[in-house]
Order: C-alpha cells, then sequence, then structure tokens
C-alpha cells in the first residue's frame, strides 16, 4: 500500500503535533465498529495481518516528500522529519478469522501522536474491506448448509485489488474456491469455471460447443445449459454428450450449471430429467445474482442444488457495502502514567470506551461464547464467580461460574517490528470455522439473530463515568455536549 494512502488531515495534525514538540508523546489509538454489517450479532475480523506488515514497512519515498513540498504548506524541518518517519510503535490485535462484537478494539496502537495519526487510513482500509468481505461470505456460505459456495465476483468488484483480495477473504470465509485466477496464483486459493454463454454462441450448435469443450475436459466437464432453452434443448444436449461423448471415453458428465429463469424449478426439473437418464451422480450449478436469502429460499423450497456460484453480493457486500469501522484516541502518556481519553457525542453510541484495554472472552462449560469483558490492561482475567452487568441496563445482572477467559488481543507489533507468527491462509480458515463454532446458532440467524452484551469492568465503568462526570461539571463552553450525553446515559 501507497504511504501516502491517508487522509490529509493526517498530515496536518502532523504539522500542528510537530510546531508544538509533541513528536514524543505516546498515544494509544483503538479500532473498532460500533455495528455489525447486514443487521448482523457479529462480524469476522480480517486484515490484521496486513496491518501489521503495513506498520513494518512504513515510510516516505522521496518522490512522497517532494509532491507534499509542492502543496507549499509544510515546514522544510516537518517535511525532513516525514522523510525518516518510520513506524516505531506497538500493535495488539485480533487474529484474522476472529469473531468479533461491536465497540470492541480489534486493533490498538501504541505510538508517538504523529506515526500513530498518519497511520489512521490505511489501518482503517485494510482492515473494513477485509472484514467486510469475510463477513458476507461467512453469511453466504453458512446459508447454503454444508453445500460449496464458489467466489464468482472478480468483474463485479471495485478494482483489481479489491477482487484479488476479496476473492481471499471469502475463501477464509468457508468459500470452496475462486474464478479469480490470479487470487489462486498469489494465495493458493483454489481456483474454478466452465464456461460463458459466449462460448455456446460461438458454435453453430449447442450440441457442437458441448462436444467440443467434453473433449477438451473430459475428467471434469460441467455444461453451461441455460443460452437457448434450458428444459427443450440445453438438459437435452448435455445428455447426449454424456452418451455420445464421454461414456464412449470411460467418463461421466460431472455437472450442468444453470445462470437464468426460475432455479428453484428449474433445478428440479433438470434433475428429474438426469435421474431417468441414469445420471444420478451429475452435479446441479447454479448462479445468478446470489445471495444468503435466495440460496436460503432455494434451499427451504427443497431445490436440488448442489453448489452455488456467487459474484457481486458477495464481492461488494452489495447488501451492506460500508463496514463502519472507526480509529479513535483512547489514551496518552503523560509523566509516565497512562491518561485515558475519552470522545463524547450528542449520539450516545458515538462515546467511546476509553483507555488502554485488554478484551477477554468468557466461554462456557460446552466453549460456547457467554460475553466478552472489556478491562483496563492491568487487570487480571475474570476466574471463579462474576457478575456480568449490562453497560446501557445496569441492573440488569447475570452471575456465572464455571467459565474461562481468553485474551483476546495479542501484541503483534514491537518497536516497529513484527513479533507475532500469523496462521497461514489455511489455518486462518480452518480458525475462523472454529470460531463461528463457539457462536450459539440463534446468533448467526440471518434474520433477527441473538446478540451478545459487550461488558465492562467494574474499573473501567468507573473511569468512564468519571471522565463523564468530569466533563459534565466543566463550565467552559466547550464541553456543553458532555452534559448532554451524560443526561441521555442517566435517562
Amino acid at each position: 500500500m501507497n504511504n501516502l494512502m491517508m487522509d490529509f488531515y493526517e498530515l496536518t495534525m502532523g504539522q500542528g503535533y510537530f510546531n508544538k514538540k509533541m513528536t514524543g508523546k505516546v498515544a494509544y489509538f483503538d479500532l473498532f465498529f460500533r455495528k455489525a454489517p447486514d443487521g448482523a450479532s457479529f462480524a469476522i475480523a480480517n486484515g490484521v495481518k496486513q496491518c501489521a506488515e503495513y506498520l513494518a514497512n512504513f515510510k516516505f519515498e522521496e518522490s512522497d516528500i517532494a509532491y507534499l513540498k509542492s502543496l507549499g504548506i509544510f515546514s522544510n524541518a516537518y517535511l525532513e522529519y516525514l522523510k525518516n518517519l518510520r513506524f516505531t510503535g506497538d500493535m495488539w490485535g485480533v487474529e484474522d478469522g476472529t469473531v468479533v462484537f461491536g465497540n470492541e478494539p480489534c486493533l490498538t496502537i501504541k505510538a508517538p501522536i504523529v506515526e500513530a495519526q498518519l497511520v489512521e487510513t490505511a489501518l482503517l482500509t485494510l482492515f473494513n474491506r477485509a472484514s467486510l468481505i469475510t463477513s458476507k461470505a461467512s453469511r453466504i456460505v453458512r446459508s447454503a448448509q454444508g453445500k460449496p459456495v464458489m467466489e464468482f465476483g472478480s468483474r463485479r468488484a471495485q478494482g483489481e485489488q479489491a477482487a484479488t483480495d476479496g476473492a481471499l477473504d471469502a475463501y477464509i470465509a468457508g468459500a470452496a474456491g475462486t474464478a479469480c485466477t490470479i487470487t489462486g496464483k498469489k494465495y493458493g486459493v483454489p481456483v474454478l469455471g466452465t464456461m460463458a454463454h459466449s462460448f455456446v454462441q460461438s458454435f453453430d450448435t449447442e450440441y457442437e460447443a458441448f462436444k467440443a469443450y467434453a473433449e477438451s475436459f473430459p475428467d471434469a466437464c460441467t455444461l453451461l445449459i441455460d443460452t437457448y432453452n434450458t428444459l427443450e434443448s440445453g438438459i437435452l444436449n448435455a445428455i447426449r454428450i454424456h452418451k455420445e461423448v464421454l461414456q464412449p471415453m470411460g467418463k461421466k458428465l460431472a455437472g450442468i450449471r444453470i445462470d437464468s429463469g426460475d432455479l428453484a424449478y428449474l433445478s428440479k426439473k433438470v434433475r428429474e430429467i438426469l435421474d431417468k437418464n441414469g445420471l444420478y451422480d451429475t452435479k446441479i450449478v447454479i448462479s445468478n445474482s446470489l445471495d444468503e436469502y435466495l440460496i436460503t429460499s432455494l434451499l427451504n423450497q427443497g431445490a436440488p442444488i448442489d453448489s452455488f456460484g456467487v459474484g457481486e453480493n458477495m464481492i461488494t457486500a452489495k447488501s451492506n457495502p460500508v463496514f463502519g469501522g472507526v480509529y479513535k484516541l483512547v489514551a496518552m502518556e503523560k509523566y509516565g502514567k497512562i491518561e485515558p481519553k475519552i470522545k463524547i457525542s450528542d449520539n450516545v453510541e458515538k462515546t467511546t470506551n476509553p483507555h488502554f484495554k485488554k478484551i477477554y472472552r468468557l466461554y462456557d462449560k460446552d466453549g460456547k461464547i457467554i460475553s466478552d469483558i472489556l478491562t483496563v490492561y492491568d487487570e487480571e482475567a475474570p476466574s471463579g464467580t462474576f457478575t456480568l452487568k449490562d453497560p446501557d441496563v445496569p441492573w440488569k445482572t447475570k452471575t456465572i461460574s464455571n467459565f474461562t477467559a481468553r485474551d483476546l488481543k495479542v501484541k503483534m507489533v514491537e518497536n516497529g517490528k513484527i513479533i507475532y507468527n500469523f496462521k497461514t491462509i489455511q489455518q486462518t480458515r480452518e480458525y475462523c470455522q472454529k470460531e463461528l463454532n463457539t457462536l450459539w446458532d440463534e446468533a448467526k440467524r440471518l434474520v433477527n439473530p441473538h446478540t451478545y452484551t459487550l461488558n465492562l469492568s467494574d474499573k473501567l465503568t468507573e473511569i468512564k463515568n468519571d471522565l463523564l462526570y468530569n466533563l459534565k461539571n466543566d463550565k467552559t463552553e466547550q464541553h456543553a455536549a458532555a452534559k448532554i450525553i451524560t443526561t441521555k446515559l442517566e435517562k
């Protein structure tokens, strides 16, 4: 990623910090999202490894400095500082493939404030896109109820990088493979694909097109049967190919694909015709603007579909194409101590959780998630008997025991160097599935899912309330908003 992949205000703020000799001040920033896309109760974190690699390689090129100088607004001293700047801070993060909930810090950056500020946009870009597509792909894969889902979206993606890495994200989420060839080369993801309608149209007859393909790929012959007429032409010619071309070679028709029409009706009729001709093992593949809701509907109608090709709705997360990750200052070091910071807003949900924090995930005896707890960085993991308190409804409590706790974030970058041994792509894919298995089925519903409450430790709750109280009672005009937000919280 180009190191000028940053919003311009990050550079102007940097000049301000530089002028005030604040470049050595250490700041803590959290990267988190407030709500999961598509009304889901959770998201799947991804892009974390890419964030670590970006930080480890951060620097300005000579051409970057020359461009910034040409703008005529930055001092020569500041530009010289940027010329020699490297990321020297630390990063904590959840692993790629981790189930995460709203308002918990998926990444935490500790670094001199200019460094921490300049990397904001790049980190959000990497994390938001990868987490968005992985979360969407997971919904689609789960809707298929164990039947393979293939990623077919390259031509609908917003550019080459989105197509290439989006296919990888879908694979991590459980897709069987991709039609994007470069993703196969770059990442080792299985590549899949047969023919388009143009191949069929380019021959004088549908039969000739099918015959040419079968002779070229007799061991994996899947034919697209809806170019002209699925039931009166396509499936009949496909069966002829099986009998006249493949059987004499000792081969079978592997599958047929339908890309238009009433997919439930057509798949049922095609299955009847295939079975009547003894082609019980021939698979039915469908495509055509599929998403999790259409796939669920088809399966609920009893459509005998064996696998799905999903394109635009997966690669663009079309139904909810924005992953709302944000990057907020939560603490700064002052006189060797960590001083919590809070952002307040007229919108209650935009008030941040202050301080350098840990996330402890609590599991029941069956390995299912009970809740996540945000604590201050120096707090020990909950143990024994513990009382959960809903931060929005503090009188709503639940006492638990016989649970285990896991520190969800791990240190990945230290002093600007990667110190964490990241999982391979295949290991991340397997880990993602294990993470999904820690959720109750009710939380994985596509509609009206069970939601998990993010709890705050007593210590963190007290710090947050003290900050709000102090701001509320500050008589200065700039803290008027604190009074509004605190009043709403009290209600």
